[in-house]
């Protein structure tokens, strides 16, 4: 067994020569994915479509599922390479079907980019009862990951690319009662739950995979402000949050951090693409490299110990094939 990065062992930059104003463009120079194959969730919108427009035009063909297929439709229009299918990551039949359909095509999966998710959204569940942003964010990447591991695994040399996020810090995963049937339902509480299980399922599905020349990514995009994440969030959050002021106008110290898309999306491209992450995985980016290991409450980025815990990532392992009913088979 290869290297891991149980209790962040690997957290450490790797000096790639990119920032946080670095641009998908800039990432992806010299890369090309003639011939690769790709499947990008949330691929018709924000950084998700940045992310497809930048690896098509690199060469590779990318495949992007989406609920609304008439709205994806418009925002793919002109981009090459392209194939539109249809999946709802709150429905695990969707699911199933979509990973279906493209195994039958007998292609293998050389970047899975585990992209779609929700945020500050009421407390909804899905119809086995989950929390929305905990299906959504994490078990729905699980299924369809764990679906298309013979796609994958006849890459020869695959990654898997989750969409994680700074947000972790709100919360560990609440192993005793994760879906709030017991406790008061705090949106963040959800948002911080669901990313932290992101970064545990990065962290163990690089452990259980690199023996079948698979790899395993977790990063943080950024605070991009032009994306559709915050379509259902009441406005006082931000307040509360300190990000406006009281006339819901955002403050300039917060504005000045925000990334564009092409720079929100540079990381997922570089976790995706960058020979320099060829022998290794498993770990937490930002900025278009390895990411810090935090244990400062206080500090902005980074990544917070308990994400990249071992015994946490083995249990959130054990919980996530109960909660789905389905095992990867390795």
């Amino acid at each position: 067994m290869g290297q891991n990065n149980y209790q962040g062992a690997l957290q450490k930059p790797l000096g790639s020569g990119f920032n946080a104003k670095s641009t998908t463009s800039d990432v992806i120079k010299g890369i090309n994915l003639t011939g690769k194959i790709a499947i990008v969730t949330g691929g018709n919108t924000g950084i998700g479509l940045e992310t497809v427009k930048t690896l098509s035009l690199a060469g590779a063909t990318v495949i992007v599922p989406a609920r609304d297929t008439d709205k994806a439709a418009r925002n793919l229009d002109g981009i090459p390479n392209v194939e539109l299918e249809k999946m709802d990551l709150m429905d695990p039949d969707s699911i199933d079907a979509f990973a279906e359909k493209f195994l039958a095509s007998g292609r293998p999966l050389h970047l899975l980019i585990n992209n779609a998710g929700i945020m500050w959204v009421p407390l909804r569940k899905d119809k086995r009862g989950y929390e929305s942003q905990l299906a959504t964010n994490y078990l729905a990447p699980f299924q369809l990951t764990a679906r298309l591991w013979p796609a994958l695994k006849k890459a020869n040399g695959a990654r898997v690319v989750n969409v994680s996020s700074g947000g972790h810090q709100f919360s560990d995963v609440d192993f005793e009662d994760p879906n709030f049937l017991h406790r008061e339902y705090e949106t963040l509480l959800g948002y911080g739950q669901s990313k932290t299980a992101v970064n545990l399922f990065s962290l163990e599905l690089d452990v259980r995979a690199q023996a079948y020349n698979v790899r395993s990514y977790s990063l943080c995009p950024g605070a991009v402000g032009e994306t559709e994440l915050a379509r259902e969030a009441p406005a006082d959050l931000f307040q509360k949050l300190g990000y406006t002021d009281a006339e819901g106008k955002i403050l300039p110290e917060v504005a000045a951090r925000l990334k564009t898309i092409p720079q929100g999306a540079a990381t997922t491209v570089w976790a995706a693409t960058s020979p320099m992450l060829d022998t290794i995985g498993g770990v937490y980016c930002e900025h278009a490299d390895i990411a810090l290991l935090s244990n400062d409450t206080t500090q902005v980025g980074g990544v917070k110990p308990y994400s990249l815990d071992e015994t946490h990532a083995k249990r959130l392992w054990k919980l996530s094939e109960e909660m789905t009913g389905i095992t990867f088979g390795f």
